[in-house]
């Protein structure tokens, strides 16, 4: 008879540490999380039992706690619920994104780019090209003269409308 040979993945005792890492650190995520958005997720009531326990520690009993709940996320699936914090977090970035695209529109405008406005313009079609450079001279006039930035709110505000309506 032949003997059967098992090619079973062996890890290394660093790659088991890096691991567990990777779970205290989700554990930390989830006990962060809002209660509404825990709820939405798929873990077992034991999981979510320490999780809603570990909110109410403080110091080495939290610590001690979260080694637990990295302990009993090894039964269940860590890439999932990385993934729903992920999707979680995906529409703040998004958010965030659109803010800095409209305010690097502001800058480039007061900075004078008129290429800019034009692609504005043509982009969107409630764009309204002569209130976007009043906003703009207004701006830039504020800024020679030490006024506050009353036109350069407005026009952010404006373009934030403009990029709304995408």
């Amino acid at each position: 008879m032949e003997k059967e040979t098992h090619t079973a993945e062996v890890k290394s005792k660093s790659q088991v540490k890096r691991e567990l890492h990777l779970l205290h650190d989700l554990g930390k995520q989830l006990v962060a999380l809002p209660a509404s958005r825990l709820r939405t997720l798929e873990l077992t009531q034991q999981l979510h039992t320490a999780i809603m326990d570990a909110r109410r520690f403080k110091r080495g009993a939290l610590k001690r706690q979260l080694q637990y709940i990295a302990a009993l996320m090894r039964e269940v699936d860590a890439q999932a619920i990385q993934q729903a914090l992920n999707d979680f977090q995906r529409p703040q970035q998004q958010q965030v994104e659109a803010l800095h695209e409209v305010e690097a529109w502001r800058e480039a405008l007061l900075a004078g780019d008129e290429a800019l406005l034009d692609e504005l313009v043509r982009r969107f079609q409630h764009a309204d090209r002569q209130h976007l450079r009043q906003l703009v001279r207004n701006a830039n006039r504020e800024r020679q003269l030490n006024k506050p930035p009353k036109s350069s709110r407005a026009l952010f505000r404006e373009l934030s409308a403009l990029r709304a309506e995408k």
